[in-house]
């Protein structure tokens, strides 16, 4: 198969439906927008979440809270996932990501201490819990904040 032999499959390309073209195409004087009203108009229409002048929902619910924009977030790991991984391995976000420990990175890893770990490994995350350095240096390894 060659470039100039390549085609669109059978029916995926659709012509474009011109609305206004005379009585003959079906579509035509009032162009599909029926008789006047607030859409038939030119630049007529609602904005978004316009309800017909009832109050709108986004108004008639409370507001509750305050959103952070510039909080971090961590991705947090118990001590215990870390005996999935080979002994003497060093531990980073990326080779977590690759051992499918965690499926995102997003501003760093935390490692929190539940369950107990009997691999040496070198660790380095953005922060530790007391009990997890503990148990990280426990079996030997090293617990480095990065």
């Amino acid at each position: 198969m060659k470039l100039h032999e390549l085609s669109p499959s059978e029916g995926s390309k659709k012509k474009a439906f011109r609305v206004g073209r005379g009585h003959g195409s079906g579509n035509g004087k009032t162009a599909g927008r029926g008789h006047k009203g607030q859409n038939a108009r030119s630049g007529g229409g609602v904005r978004p979440g316009f309800e017909g002048g009832q109050m709108p929902i986004y108004r008639r619910l409370p507001k509750r809270g305050f959103n952070n924009i510039f909080a971090k977030k961590y991705v947090s790991i118990n001590v215990e996932m870390l005996n999935n991984l080979e002994n003497g391995t060093e531990v980073t976000a990326e080779a977590l990501k690759e051992a499918g420990i965690i499926s995102k990175i997003c501003d760093g890893i935390v490692i929190l201490g539940r369950g107990e770990l009997d691999k040496k490994l070198t660790v380095k995350a953005k922060r530790f819990s007391k009990t997890a350095a503990e148990k990280i240096e426990a079996a030997g390894g090293k617990a480095e904040v990065v």
